[in-house]
Protein backbone atom coordinates (compact mmCIF):
# COMPACT_ATOMS: atom_id res chain seq x y z
CA UNK A 1 0.00 0.00 0.00
CA UNK A 2 1.75 2.98 -1.08
CA UNK A 3 2.23 6.01 1.81
CA UNK A 4 0.33 8.93 1.94
CA UNK A 5 2.58 12.01 1.40
CA UNK A 6 1.74 15.34 3.19
CA UNK A 7 4.56 17.18 2.73
CA UNK A 8 4.38 18.70 -1.23
CA UNK A 9 2.58 21.49 -1.26
CA UNK A 10 0.88 20.60 -4.35
CA UNK A 11 -0.05 17.12 -4.09
CA UNK A 12 -2.71 15.80 -1.67
CA UNK A 13 -2.21 13.60 1.09
CA UNK A 14 -4.31 10.50 -0.54
CA UNK A 15 -1.82 11.35 -3.21
CA UNK A 16 0.94 8.82 -2.08
CA UNK A 17 3.83 7.44 -4.22
CA UNK A 18 2.35 4.64 -5.65
CA UNK A 19 -0.82 6.45 -6.30
CA UNK A 20 1.49 9.37 -8.15
CA UNK A 21 3.89 7.11 -9.93
CA UNK A 22 0.80 5.00 -11.22
CA UNK A 23 -0.91 8.33 -12.74
CA UNK A 24 2.27 9.54 -14.17
CA UNK A 25 2.89 6.28 -16.01
CA UNK A 26 -0.81 6.17 -17.19
CA UNK A 27 -0.57 9.09 -18.47
CA UNK A 28 2.65 8.69 -20.44
CA UNK A 29 1.36 5.07 -22.05
CA UNK A 30 -1.57 6.81 -22.84
CA UNK A 31 0.00 10.06 -24.59
CA UNK A 32 1.73 7.00 -26.94
CA UNK A 33 -0.66 3.81 -27.19
CA UNK A 34 -3.47 6.72 -28.75
CA UNK A 35 -1.30 7.78 -31.60
CA UNK A 36 0.31 4.60 -32.50
CA UNK A 37 -3.07 2.91 -32.99
CA UNK A 38 -3.23 5.49 -36.01
CA UNK A 39 -0.29 5.12 -37.00
CA UNK A 40 -0.58 1.44 -37.06
CA UNK A 41 -3.09 1.80 -39.52
CA UNK A 42 -1.63 4.15 -42.01
CA UNK A 43 1.42 1.86 -41.61
CA UNK A 44 -0.53 -0.66 -43.26
CA UNK A 45 -2.01 1.41 -45.52
CA UNK A 46 1.24 3.04 -46.95
CA UNK A 47 3.05 -0.59 -47.28
CA UNK A 48 0.09 -1.13 -49.67
CA UNK A 49 -2.35 -2.81 -47.63
CA UNK A 50 -6.36 -2.46 -47.82
CA UNK A 51 -9.25 -2.01 -45.17
CA UNK A 52 -8.94 -5.83 -44.79
CA UNK A 53 -5.35 -6.07 -44.15
CA UNK A 54 -5.81 -2.89 -41.50
CA UNK A 55 -8.80 -5.13 -39.65
CA UNK A 56 -6.31 -7.55 -39.31
CA UNK A 57 -3.93 -6.31 -37.67
CA UNK A 58 -6.59 -4.88 -35.54
CA UNK A 59 -7.95 -8.12 -34.54
CA UNK A 60 -4.12 -9.61 -34.22
CA UNK A 61 -3.93 -7.62 -31.36
CA UNK A 62 -7.48 -8.27 -29.72
CA UNK A 63 -7.78 -11.75 -29.97
CA UNK A 64 -4.44 -12.43 -27.91
CA UNK A 65 -5.34 -9.88 -25.25
CA UNK A 66 -8.82 -11.90 -25.03
CA UNK A 67 -7.24 -15.27 -24.92
CA UNK A 68 -4.96 -14.36 -22.22
CA UNK A 69 -6.72 -11.40 -19.76
CA UNK A 70 -7.78 -13.98 -17.51
CA UNK A 71 -4.18 -16.00 -17.20
CA UNK A 72 -3.18 -12.44 -16.60
CA UNK A 73 -5.40 -11.43 -13.48
CA UNK A 74 -4.22 -14.89 -11.99
CA UNK A 75 -0.38 -14.12 -12.47
CA UNK A 76 -0.99 -10.70 -11.08
CA UNK A 77 -2.60 -11.92 -8.03
CA UNK A 78 0.47 -14.84 -7.93
CA UNK A 79 3.20 -12.35 -8.53
CA UNK A 80 4.24 -9.09 -7.79
CA UNK A 81 1.97 -6.55 -9.64
CA UNK A 82 4.88 -4.21 -10.46
CA UNK A 83 7.35 -6.38 -12.10
CA UNK A 84 3.98 -8.18 -13.96
CA UNK A 85 3.30 -4.17 -15.42
CA UNK A 86 7.02 -3.38 -16.28
CA UNK A 87 7.18 -6.70 -18.10
CA UNK A 88 4.47 -6.24 -20.00
CA UNK A 89 5.25 -2.71 -20.46
CA UNK A 90 8.99 -4.04 -21.89
CA UNK A 91 7.04 -6.61 -24.05
CA UNK A 92 5.17 -3.33 -25.77
CA UNK A 93 8.31 -1.28 -25.79
CA UNK A 94 10.02 -3.97 -28.00
CA UNK A 95 7.19 -4.56 -30.11
CA UNK A 96 6.55 -1.51 -30.91
CA UNK A 97 10.52 -0.47 -31.64
CA UNK A 98 10.12 -3.40 -33.99
CA UNK A 99 7.09 -2.42 -35.71
CA UNK A 100 8.61 1.16 -36.05
CA UNK A 101 12.34 -0.06 -37.97
CA UNK A 102 10.32 -2.20 -40.38
CA UNK A 103 7.72 0.90 -41.30
CA UNK A 104 10.95 3.13 -41.36
CA UNK A 105 13.08 0.74 -43.20
CA UNK A 106 10.54 -0.37 -45.48
CA UNK A 107 7.92 -2.24 -46.56
CA UNK A 108 7.06 -4.28 -43.70
CA UNK A 109 4.86 -7.62 -44.65
CA UNK A 110 1.56 -8.15 -43.13
CA UNK A 111 2.69 -10.90 -41.05
CA UNK A 112 5.12 -9.09 -39.42
CA UNK A 113 2.77 -6.52 -38.38
CA UNK A 114 0.36 -9.22 -37.13
CA UNK A 115 2.82 -10.73 -35.25
CA UNK A 116 3.87 -7.19 -34.06
CA UNK A 117 0.46 -6.44 -33.07
CA UNK A 118 0.01 -9.81 -31.62
CA UNK A 119 2.91 -9.21 -28.81
CA UNK A 120 1.22 -6.29 -27.77
CA UNK A 121 -2.01 -7.58 -27.42
CA UNK A 122 -0.29 -10.01 -25.23
CA UNK A 123 1.29 -7.70 -23.12
CA UNK A 124 -1.68 -5.61 -22.46
CA UNK A 125 -3.37 -8.71 -21.50
CA UNK A 126 -1.40 -8.98 -18.59
CA UNK A 127 -0.64 -5.50 -17.78
CA UNK A 128 -4.50 -4.74 -17.81
CA UNK A 129 -5.38 -6.76 -14.41
CA UNK A 130 -2.47 -5.96 -12.69
CA UNK A 131 -2.40 -2.17 -13.04
CA UNK A 132 -6.49 -2.25 -12.01
CA UNK A 133 -5.55 -3.90 -8.83
CA UNK A 134 -2.28 -1.83 -8.60
CA UNK A 135 -4.48 1.51 -8.57
CA UNK A 136 -7.03 -0.11 -6.49
CA UNK A 137 -4.51 -0.92 -3.97
CA UNK A 138 -3.07 2.25 -4.05
CA UNK A 139 -5.34 4.42 -2.46
CA UNK A 140 -7.77 4.00 0.83
CA UNK A 141 -10.45 5.83 2.63
CA UNK A 142 -12.75 8.10 1.83
CA UNK A 143 -10.65 9.74 -0.76
CA UNK A 144 -10.76 6.64 -3.10
CA UNK A 145 -13.44 7.94 -5.23
CA UNK A 146 -11.43 11.27 -6.05
CA UNK A 147 -8.01 9.65 -6.44
CA UNK A 148 -10.09 7.21 -9.09
CA UNK A 149 -11.44 10.63 -10.74
CA UNK A 150 -8.20 11.91 -11.19
CA UNK A 151 -6.37 8.80 -12.17
CA UNK A 152 -9.40 8.32 -14.93
CA UNK A 153 -8.95 12.28 -15.33
CA UNK A 154 -5.39 12.03 -16.74
CA UNK A 155 -5.67 8.84 -18.67
CA UNK A 156 -8.38 10.38 -20.49
CA UNK A 157 -6.92 13.30 -21.13
CA UNK A 158 -4.02 11.52 -22.33
CA UNK A 159 -5.98 9.33 -24.60
CA UNK A 160 -7.45 12.56 -26.93
CA UNK A 161 -4.69 14.44 -26.99
CA UNK A 162 -1.82 11.27 -27.61
CA UNK A 163 -4.88 10.92 -30.26
CA UNK A 164 -4.75 14.08 -32.10
CA UNK A 165 -0.83 14.58 -31.71
CA UNK A 166 -0.51 11.14 -32.99
CA UNK A 167 -2.73 11.68 -35.97
CA UNK A 168 -0.93 15.11 -36.96
CA UNK A 169 2.79 13.58 -36.38
CA UNK A 170 1.50 10.94 -38.83
CA UNK A 171 0.50 13.25 -41.52
CA UNK A 172 3.68 15.34 -41.04
CA UNK A 173 6.28 12.92 -39.95
CA UNK A 174 4.91 9.24 -40.73
CA UNK A 175 3.32 6.39 -38.92
CA UNK A 176 7.57 5.02 -38.48
CA UNK A 177 8.12 7.81 -35.97
CA UNK A 178 4.86 7.94 -34.10
CA UNK A 179 5.56 4.01 -33.47
CA UNK A 180 9.16 5.12 -32.04
CA UNK A 181 7.15 7.45 -29.74
CA UNK A 182 5.09 4.93 -28.28
CA UNK A 183 8.05 2.60 -27.38
CA UNK A 184 9.82 5.23 -25.77
CA UNK A 185 6.59 5.97 -23.85
CA UNK A 186 6.69 2.41 -22.78
CA UNK A 187 10.03 2.57 -21.94
CA UNK A 188 9.52 5.44 -19.53
CA UNK A 189 6.15 4.16 -18.02
CA UNK A 190 8.39 1.12 -17.62
CA UNK A 191 11.15 3.23 -15.28
CA UNK A 192 8.36 4.92 -13.43
CA UNK A 193 6.43 1.41 -12.28
CA UNK A 194 10.11 -0.06 -11.37
CA UNK A 195 9.99 2.87 -8.50
CA UNK A 196 6.52 1.36 -7.03
CA UNK A 197 6.75 0.82 -3.25
CA UNK A 198 5.43 -2.19 -2.78
CA UNK A 199 6.97 -2.93 1.15
CA UNK A 200 3.27 -2.18 2.86
CA UNK A 201 1.81 -4.82 0.59
CA UNK A 202 0.92 -7.76 2.07
CA UNK A 203 2.62 -11.31 1.51
CA UNK A 204 0.13 -13.64 -0.47
CA UNK A 205 -0.29 -17.21 0.71
CA UNK A 206 1.13 -19.81 -2.31
CA UNK A 207 -1.66 -20.66 -4.41
CA UNK A 208 -2.31 -24.01 -5.40
CA UNK A 209 -1.68 -23.53 -9.17
CA UNK A 210 -2.48 -21.16 -12.11
CA UNK A 211 -5.97 -23.41 -12.60
CA UNK A 212 -6.67 -22.78 -9.13
CA UNK A 213 -6.38 -19.51 -9.01
CA UNK A 214 -9.01 -19.13 -11.94
CA UNK A 215 -11.39 -21.00 -10.09
CA UNK A 216 -10.77 -18.72 -7.00
CA UNK A 217 -11.19 -15.74 -8.86
CA UNK A 218 -14.41 -16.94 -10.49
CA UNK A 219 -15.80 -17.84 -6.99
CA UNK A 220 -15.37 -14.58 -6.03
CA UNK A 221 -17.69 -13.07 -8.77
CA UNK A 222 -19.81 -15.94 -9.18
CA UNK A 223 -20.63 -15.53 -5.28
CA UNK A 224 -21.61 -11.39 -5.76
CA UNK A 225 -24.67 -10.99 -8.24
CA UNK A 226 -23.90 -7.66 -8.28
CA UNK A 227 -20.52 -8.55 -10.23
CA UNK A 228 -21.30 -11.08 -12.49
CA UNK A 229 -24.57 -8.98 -13.52
CA UNK A 230 -22.90 -6.08 -14.77
CA UNK A 231 -20.03 -7.85 -16.09
CA UNK A 232 -22.25 -10.12 -18.69
CA UNK A 233 -24.84 -6.66 -19.19
CA UNK A 234 -21.45 -4.69 -19.80
CA UNK A 235 -20.33 -7.68 -22.44
CA UNK A 236 -23.39 -7.23 -24.55
CA UNK A 237 -23.56 -3.30 -24.09
CA UNK A 238 -19.53 -2.61 -24.24
CA UNK A 239 -20.57 -4.65 -28.22
CA UNK A 240 -23.57 -3.08 -29.41
CA UNK A 241 -21.70 0.58 -28.67
CA UNK A 242 -18.57 -1.37 -30.32
CA UNK A 243 -20.15 -2.34 -33.19
CA UNK A 244 -21.95 1.43 -33.74
CA UNK A 245 -19.24 3.31 -33.37
CA UNK A 246 -16.84 1.34 -35.57
CA UNK A 247 -18.94 0.27 -38.33
CA UNK A 248 -22.64 2.19 -38.69
CA UNK A 249 -21.18 5.79 -36.97
CA UNK A 250 -18.49 6.08 -39.94
CA UNK A 251 -21.20 4.41 -42.50
CA UNK A 252 -23.88 7.32 -41.22
CA UNK A 253 -21.16 10.14 -41.08
CA UNK A 254 -20.57 9.46 -44.79
CA UNK A 255 -23.66 8.96 -46.02
CA UNK A 256 -25.73 11.71 -44.17
CA UNK A 257 -23.34 14.12 -42.16
CA UNK A 258 -20.46 15.01 -44.68
CA UNK A 259 -17.91 12.32 -44.21
CA UNK A 260 -14.89 11.64 -41.56
CA UNK A 261 -14.26 14.92 -40.27
CA UNK A 262 -18.03 15.27 -37.81
CA UNK A 263 -17.41 11.73 -37.21
CA UNK A 264 -13.95 12.72 -35.55
CA UNK A 265 -15.83 15.93 -33.59
CA UNK A 266 -18.58 13.85 -32.37
CA UNK A 267 -15.85 11.46 -30.93
CA UNK A 268 -13.37 13.91 -29.52
CA UNK A 269 -16.90 15.37 -27.83
CA UNK A 270 -16.86 11.72 -26.40
CA UNK A 271 -13.74 12.39 -25.18
CA UNK A 272 -14.12 16.10 -23.67
CA UNK A 273 -17.39 14.68 -21.88
CA UNK A 274 -15.06 11.91 -20.04
CA UNK A 275 -13.06 14.53 -18.67
CA UNK A 276 -15.81 16.41 -17.80
CA UNK A 277 -17.03 13.93 -16.18
CA UNK A 278 -14.01 12.73 -14.00
CA UNK A 279 -13.19 16.20 -13.02
CA UNK A 280 -16.92 16.15 -11.66
CA UNK A 281 -16.79 12.53 -9.60
CA UNK A 282 -13.56 14.26 -7.85
CA UNK A 283 -16.46 16.34 -5.89
CA UNK A 284 -19.03 14.38 -6.27
CA UNK A 285 -19.67 10.97 -4.13
CA UNK A 286 -22.49 9.48 -4.04
CA UNK A 287 -23.65 7.17 -1.44
CA UNK A 288 -25.80 4.52 -3.41
CA UNK A 289 -22.47 3.92 -5.77
CA UNK A 290 -23.79 1.12 -7.85
CA UNK A 291 -27.12 2.60 -8.16
CA UNK A 292 -25.52 5.97 -9.15
CA UNK A 293 -23.07 3.88 -11.74
CA UNK A 294 -25.43 1.74 -13.36
CA UNK A 295 -28.17 4.57 -13.92
CA UNK A 296 -25.46 6.45 -15.84
CA UNK A 297 -25.64 3.94 -18.40
CA UNK A 298 -29.03 4.18 -19.64
CA UNK A 299 -27.52 7.42 -22.10
CA UNK A 300 -25.58 5.40 -24.00
CA UNK A 301 -28.59 4.48 -25.78
CA UNK A 302 -28.74 7.60 -27.37
CA UNK A 303 -25.70 7.56 -29.80
CA UNK A 304 -27.54 5.20 -31.15
CA UNK A 305 -30.48 6.44 -31.51
CA UNK A 306 -29.21 9.91 -32.87
CA UNK A 307 -27.54 7.94 -35.95
CA UNK A 308 -30.53 6.12 -36.30
CA UNK A 309 -32.65 9.28 -36.88
CA UNK A 310 -30.11 10.95 -37.83
CA UNK A 311 -29.80 13.83 -36.01
CA UNK A 312 -27.38 16.87 -37.60
CA UNK A 313 -23.16 16.58 -36.72
CA UNK A 314 -24.33 19.22 -34.07
CA UNK A 315 -26.75 17.04 -32.22
CA UNK A 316 -24.93 14.40 -32.93
CA UNK A 317 -21.74 16.09 -30.92
CA UNK A 318 -24.52 16.94 -28.09
CA UNK A 319 -25.07 13.41 -27.63
CA UNK A 320 -21.98 11.68 -27.81
CA UNK A 321 -20.84 14.53 -25.27
CA UNK A 322 -23.35 13.46 -22.50
CA UNK A 323 -22.84 9.92 -23.11
CA UNK A 324 -18.81 10.24 -22.53
CA UNK A 325 -20.17 12.16 -19.40
CA UNK A 326 -22.31 9.37 -18.41
CA UNK A 327 -19.70 6.07 -18.97
CA UNK A 328 -17.35 8.08 -16.45
CA UNK A 329 -19.31 8.60 -13.83
CA UNK A 330 -19.84 4.72 -14.58
CA UNK A 331 -16.11 4.39 -14.52
CA UNK A 332 -15.64 5.89 -11.38
CA UNK A 333 -18.53 4.23 -9.14
CA UNK A 334 -17.20 0.51 -10.47
CA UNK A 335 -13.57 0.77 -9.56
CA UNK A 336 -14.71 2.55 -5.74
CA UNK A 337 -17.24 -0.59 -5.52
CA UNK A 338 -14.31 -2.86 -6.34
CA UNK A 339 -12.16 -1.33 -4.05
CA UNK A 340 -14.75 -1.43 -1.44
CA UNK A 341 -15.63 -5.06 -1.82
CA UNK A 342 -13.08 -7.47 -3.20
CA UNK A 343 -10.13 -8.29 -1.40
CA UNK A 344 -7.06 -6.70 -2.14
CA UNK A 345 -4.84 -10.40 -2.71
CA UNK A 346 -7.81 -11.12 -5.38
CA UNK A 347 -8.20 -8.20 -7.44
CA UNK A 348 -6.53 -8.75 -10.30
CA UNK A 349 -8.18 -12.04 -10.62
CA UNK A 350 -11.73 -10.50 -10.52
CA UNK A 351 -10.75 -7.23 -13.05
CA UNK A 352 -9.35 -10.00 -15.64
CA UNK A 353 -13.10 -11.36 -15.43
CA UNK A 354 -14.01 -8.04 -15.85
CA UNK A 355 -11.41 -6.76 -18.85
CA UNK A 356 -12.76 -10.50 -20.57
CA UNK A 357 -16.38 -9.68 -19.90
CA UNK A 358 -15.97 -6.46 -21.43
CA UNK A 359 -13.63 -7.66 -24.29
CA UNK A 360 -14.60 -10.70 -25.38
CA UNK A 361 -18.08 -9.96 -27.00
CA UNK A 362 -16.87 -7.25 -29.33
CA UNK A 363 -15.12 -8.80 -32.11
CA UNK A 364 -18.30 -10.79 -33.31
CA UNK A 365 -20.46 -7.97 -32.56
CA UNK A 366 -18.54 -5.67 -34.89
CA UNK A 367 -17.80 -8.84 -37.70
CA UNK A 368 -21.46 -9.41 -37.20
CA UNK A 369 -22.60 -5.26 -37.57
CA UNK A 370 -22.44 -5.60 -41.50
CA UNK A 371 -24.61 -8.76 -41.92
CA UNK A 372 -27.07 -7.54 -39.75
CA UNK A 373 -27.51 -4.30 -41.06
CA UNK A 374 -28.10 -6.23 -44.69
CA UNK A 375 -30.36 -8.35 -43.35
CA UNK A 376 -32.76 -5.86 -41.18
CA UNK A 377 -31.23 -2.02 -42.39
CA UNK A 378 -28.78 -0.14 -40.67
CA UNK A 379 -31.89 2.31 -39.26
CA UNK A 380 -33.16 -0.81 -37.42
CA UNK A 381 -30.07 -2.03 -36.21
CA UNK A 382 -29.13 1.12 -34.53
CA UNK A 383 -32.71 0.73 -32.63
CA UNK A 384 -31.71 -2.25 -31.89
CA UNK A 385 -28.40 -1.20 -30.34
CA UNK A 386 -30.31 1.05 -28.34
CA UNK A 387 -33.05 -0.93 -26.83
CA UNK A 388 -30.56 -3.89 -26.06
CA UNK A 389 -28.67 -1.15 -23.81
CA UNK A 390 -32.03 -0.34 -22.31
CA UNK A 391 -32.87 -3.10 -21.79
CA UNK A 392 -30.48 -5.07 -20.28
CA UNK A 393 -29.59 -1.53 -18.24
CA UNK A 394 -32.68 -1.78 -16.65
CA UNK A 395 -32.54 -5.92 -15.90
CA UNK A 396 -29.16 -5.30 -13.69
CA UNK A 397 -31.19 -2.69 -11.38
CA UNK A 398 -33.29 -5.64 -10.53
CA UNK A 399 -30.18 -7.23 -8.82
CA UNK A 400 -30.74 -6.33 -5.35
CA UNK A 401 -27.54 -5.27 -4.16
CA UNK A 402 -27.22 -3.07 -7.32
CA UNK A 403 -29.54 -0.57 -5.85
CA UNK A 404 -28.49 -1.46 -2.38
CA UNK A 405 -24.61 -1.35 -2.22
CA UNK A 406 -23.74 2.14 -0.30
CA UNK A 407 -20.07 3.55 -0.22
CA UNK A 408 -18.05 3.28 3.16
CA UNK A 409 -16.07 6.12 4.03
CA UNK A 410 -13.50 3.99 6.13
CA UNK A 411 -14.47 0.40 4.25
CA UNK A 412 -13.52 -2.36 6.44
CA UNK A 413 -11.19 -5.37 5.04
CA UNK A 414 -13.17 -7.08 2.46
CA UNK A 415 -14.70 -10.87 3.29
CA UNK A 416 -13.78 -13.45 0.43
CA UNK A 417 -16.59 -14.93 -0.77
CA UNK A 418 -15.18 -18.09 -2.61
CA UNK A 419 -16.10 -21.31 -0.82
Amino acid sequence: MSKPLSSGPHRPAWAGRNYTLLTAAAVVTGLGSSGALIAAAFAVLQAGGSGTDVGLVAAARTVPLVVFLLVGGAVADRLPRHRVMVAANTLNCVSQAVFAVLVLAGEPLLWQMMLLSALGGTGQAFFAPAAEGMVLSSVTGEQAGRAFAFFRMGVNGANIGGAALGGALVATVGPGWVLAVDAVAFAAAAGLRAFLDVSGVPERAAGGGLLSDLREGWREVAGRPWLWGIVVQAAVVNAVVGAAEAVYGPLVAEDHLGGARPWGLALAAFGAGTVLSALLMTRWKPRRILFVGVMSLFPLALPSAALAIPLSAWGLGAVMFVSGVAVEVFAVTWMMALHQEIPEEKLSRVASYDWFGSLAMVPFATALAGPVADAFGRTAALWGCSALIILLTAAVLTVPDVRRLTRRDAPAPAVSTAA
